[in-house]
């Protein structure tokens, strides 16, 4: 059940629900810690696939989460950033390209629209904007892959998952041959 659920979230990694993600959340449902409605990036429409699938009524958006806007990518005004890396940081599915003290630049068709990069920026030069109509045409598969757009968007969160778990225990080993070697130990 739990991967049904996950599979009709929009997965954006926005938070927005109150988890650290949609699986976060789509684990909370299953277990009903969580009610169906509060996903705004997936609005009325996800609302409605979660009810058909769990055989419960559809309910509104509850607006504590936040409110349901139109599909959104996030830009970097590139003349202002300062490379400070924060929003690579913070970018869930690594839609943000860029380096230490480097300009930053946002991968549209991979972004999610999460807006988590927009806060941690110190000099406001991250704005979201809608998707307008020559983006859509130009990347169709935001209108008519919608599936495969967050499937892909799941599969690039997990590898950064994944990759920051490897570099935290690659880390904690360096420290502990460090630890070890300066006590002797080796």
């Amino acid at each position: 059940m739990i991967e049904q659920i996950n599979a009709i979230l929009p997965q954006t990694q926005c938070r927005q629900c109150g988890f650290k993600g949609c699986r976060p959340y789509a684990e909370a449902i299953a277990s009903s810690e969580a009610d169906i409605n509060q996903c705004p990036p997936g609005g009325g429409a996800g609302i409605e696939q979660l009810a058909k699938l769990l055989g419960v009524l559809v309910k509104p958006l509850n607006p504590e989460f936040g409110e349901h806007k139109p599909k959104q990518v996030a830009f970097i005004i590139e003349e202002e950033c300062i490379g400070c890396v924060k929003c690579i940081a913070a970018c869930p599915v690594d839609a943000i390209l860029g380096a230490a003290k480097f300009m930053h630049t946002v991968i549209a068709t991979e972004c999610t629209g999460c807006e988590l990069c927009v806060s941690p920026c110190p000099v406001d030069c991250i704005e979201m904007r809608d998707i307008d109509v020559s983006l859509e045409t130009a990347f169709d598969f935001f209108k008519t892959q919608k599936y495969v757009t967050s499937q892909v968007a799941r599969k690039r969160y997990e590898a950064k998952t994944l990759r920051i778990e490897r570099e935290n225990q690659e880390k904690a080993e360096r420290a502990k041959q460090k630890r070890a070697a300066l006590l002797g130990l080796k």
